[in-house]
């Protein structure tokens, strides 16, 4: 059933993610955590930004450079602002959801291992980090396959923020950039399966897609 509205949007029927877990909520915002079961306490709503690894820091324990990233005493780029688990930027000196370290080195199978688990516990913004990290690193010849992985999970986590609009473009993005691939994908990358979905998609209604064949997740 196609639950897209007259604007070419896709339909949110999401309430926000939990405070404790960071899993994206299927349930109305007052009840209890469907994964954790923890009860949400009233918070003022975090900006509706981008995913973005890059924001300013005003706290006395980083150094910014002219780029305004956090720094550590030695220069390197860290992140110490809290998010929340879709990655919006809460307030310093609030309670954050841990995010996924950067530039880990994972194999191909690790990578889409742990973005799926991280996809399938609702933790789209996490995957897309992951993802992100695997396509830094790839072979100059799978870049563009890891980059529309990693925007199908950005696609994700802005439908899940509830803009609808950005969810459509991300998906539609990735989309492209999959199709080239069909099913001769890497990996056992079910490529020509994610762009099905994406054209039969609810972004936000139901288990997220299965990045490989079945086959080849066992």
């Amino acid at each position: 059933m196609d639950h897209t509205p007259q604007d070419g949007a896709p339909a949110d029927r999401t309430h926000g993610v939990c405070d404790r877990c960071g899993a994206v909520r299927t349930t109305p915002a007052a009840a209890p955590c469907e994964r954790c079961g923890a009860v949400p306490e009233p918070v003022d709503e975090a900006p509706h930004g981008r995913p973005d690894r890059r924001e300013q820091a005003t706290d006395s324990g980083a150094a910014q450079g002219r780029s305004g990233r956090d720094r550590d005493v030695d220069g390197r780029a860290r992140n110490s602002r809290p998010r929340d688990g879709l990655g919006r930027p809460l307030p310093y000196g609030a309670q954050g959801v841990e995010r996924q370290p950067e530039g880990i080195l994972r194999t191909p199978r690790q990578t889409l291992d742990e973005a799926q688990r991280l996809l399938d516990d609702g933790m789209p913004f996490h995957a897309h980090e992951v993802l992100e990290d695997m396509w830094k690193a790839a072979p100059t010849d799978e870049r563009a396959l890891w980059r529309a992985l990693a925007q199908l999970a950005v696609g994700l986590t802005h439908a899940a923020r509830g803009n609808s609009r950005g969810a459509a473009a991300l998906l539609e993005r990735a989309a492209k950039g999959l199709a080239p691939y069909g099913d001769r994908a890497p990996y056992g990358i079910d490529a020509a399966g994610l762009v099905r979905w994406v054209a039969d998609r609810d972004t936000a209604a139901g288990p997220p897609p299965a990045l490989r064949t079945p086959h080849s997740a066992t």
